[in-house]
């Protein structure tokens, strides 16, 4: 990609190089420990469904049970293939019986990891053959259509029901959406357990369960062959269950996914040490479904000033590629975000908005980055907020964006209406055709208010990555550097979920998915 930004390549190279050490450092503690949602994930990808008489998930009772037992540290996926061997019982037989009360998993004999592992790896085996089989048709389906070469666009639904939902995304996907990203239920990311079966209450959104996903991609499918184009699912697989959300998505067919590394600790208070933990695993199984994960960047600007703290969103950038990488995704699966959020009364901010886009363009030139719409400025005004929304798919355009994420111009007044969809959709389409090729047309000038507020901002993002490499990320998240939000190392939510690994310890479908695409 030809550089307009004259960018400081040193520069990048330093931070980038701050950032892969920062997550070096914590693979080591990630790579010892464990905790109840990544064991719960691994309960559902060997085919643990579904829910006692008490409405709790069995993955949730059975891993509860281990961690009673005192041996959750070995893993789900040595006490579970250990009982197969004993019992001659399958994964979720065994589920059934724990909750029955029939069978203590801590009370049977021990067997070899090789007996284990034998008795496993058929189940192991299947599990990747359903994620495979979903990968492929997703490529089959992008095989028979074609697929976008510019901005996907990219619409949310959020009624509380999904059956509601599905009307919704299909008037969506009609009027030209790209992507439907069904937004998840308040509150839902501090539940320590995935709800079960299709629901239809919810505020602010809709629940993210199996069925729920099950349903909108069967809906995002027929709809997508009546249009002639593949419609791609987004969900959200952050909180205290993100990977069970990833394996859930993987085992469905989820095209995107809102998966954060920092998000859950600075904006839902959720323990540090088990959102570092939780991470890496959702972002192993998103790797190898073919997920483009969206990072939540955009969330800063919202607690923090875009103008002053643009150099945070970078840094955290540079930090979600890094995690990302050493969990095995591929940059074109890093859809890294940032928003269009400074103040529309400040002068110039919206080539300071450009030089932000462009930048992040241009030293992540695979990444398919998400770019967020004008949230925090959006005042009731329509008009306004119609004229902000257009200024924000010109930077889209102009710098080569994936997944655009429309504006609405009825933000902070309800939850949009078709219609509302149907004109921001509108407003997107006539500016990217008018516009399509306006961005290779243009240079900016040199030493210029954009090439300099880029290096500016790749500065001090370059700076910030070195305090972090030196103080380490822990410590620079109690300070409150990120978003201004400062959070304790052995606060938040769901610390006491972290468990220290045994050395006979294993998860499988780490060491098959790792770098790996299914399909590919």
């Amino acid at each position: 990609m030809e550089s307009k930004l004259n960018l400081n390549q040193e520069l990048v190279a330093k931070a980038r190089a701050s950032a892969a050490r920062v997550a070096d450092d914590l693979q080591t503690f990630i790579d010892a420990h464990t905790t109840v949602t990544v064991e719960r994930a691994v309960c559902r990808l060997l085919g643990i469904d579904g829910i006692n008489e008490l409405e709790a998930p069995l993955p949730n009772v059975l891993v509860d049970h281990l961690q009673e037992n005192g041996i959750l540290a070995g893993g789900a996926a040595y006490a579970i293939g250990n009982a197969m061997v004993e019992t001659g019982k399958t994964p979720q037989e065994i589920a059934e019986a724990v909750s029955a009360g029939a069978l203590n998993l801590a009370q049977l004999p021990t067997r070899s990891a090789e007996e284990v592992r034998t008795a496993i790896a058929p189940v192991v085996e299947a599990t990747l053959s359903r994620i495979t089989k979903n990968v492929s048709s997703r490529n089959e389906f992008l095989k028979e259509f074609g697929d976008k070469e510019g901005p996907y666009l990219y619409i949310i639904v959020a009624t509380g029901n999904i059956y509601e939902d599905i009307i919704q995304a299909k008037a969506g996907a009609k009027q030209g959406a790209d992507i439907i990203a069904v937004i998840r239920t308040t509150g839902q990311s501090l539940l320590d357990y995935v709800p079960y079966g299709a629901t239809t209450e919810g505020f602010g959104g809709t629940y993210a369960t199996q069925e729920n996903f099950r349903l909108m991609r069967a809906a995002l499918d027929e709809v997508g062959k009546e249009q002639g184009r593949y419609i791609r699912l987004c969900n959200y697989c952050s909180g205290l269950c993100m990977p069970e959300i990833a394996a859930m998505g993987a085992l469905e067919r989820l095209d995107v996914m809102l998966n954060d590394a920092l998000y859950g600790i600075l904006f839902r208070d959720i323990n540090m040490q088990r959102t570092i933990i939780d991470q890496y695993f959702s972002r192993v199984i998103n790797g190898y479904a073919g997920v483009i994960i969206n990072t939540g960047e955009d969330n800063y600007l919202t607690t923090d000033d875009a103008i002053t703290s643009a150099h945070t969103v970078l840094a955290s950038q540079f930090l979600n590629e890094a995690f990302a990488l050493r969990a095995g995704m591929r940059e074109e699966q890093m859809g890294l975000g940032h928003a269009f959020e400074m103040d529309p009364d400040v002068e110039n901010t919206f080539l300071y908005e450009l030089a932000q886009a462009q930048m992040a363009r241009e030293i992540f030139p695979k990444a398919p980055l998400k770019y967020m719409p004008p949230t925090k400025f959006m005042t009731g005004n329509i008009f306004r907020g119609h004229i902000q929304d257009a200024l924000f798919n010109m930077v889209c355009i102009l710098t080569g964006q994936k997944l655009q994420l429309l504006g609405m111009m009825t933000e902070a007044i309800h939850t949009p209406f078709m219609s509302d969809r149907a004109l921001s959709i509108e407003n997107a389409q006539y500016i990217f055709r008018t516009m399509a090729d306006l961005g290779s047309e243009l240079s900016f000038k040199e030493g210029g208010i954009i090439q300099s507020r880029a290096n500016e901002v790749l500065s001090k993002a370059t700076e910030l990555l070195s305090e972090i490499e030196e103080l380490g990320l822990f410590n620079t998240l109690e300070k409150g550097i990120f978003a201004d939000v400062k959070r304790p190392k052995d606060g938040g939510k769901g610390l006491s979920g972290v468990v220290v690994k045994s050395s006979e310890y294993f998860n499988p479908f780490i060491e098959s998915m790792k770098g790996k695409v299914a399909a590919q």
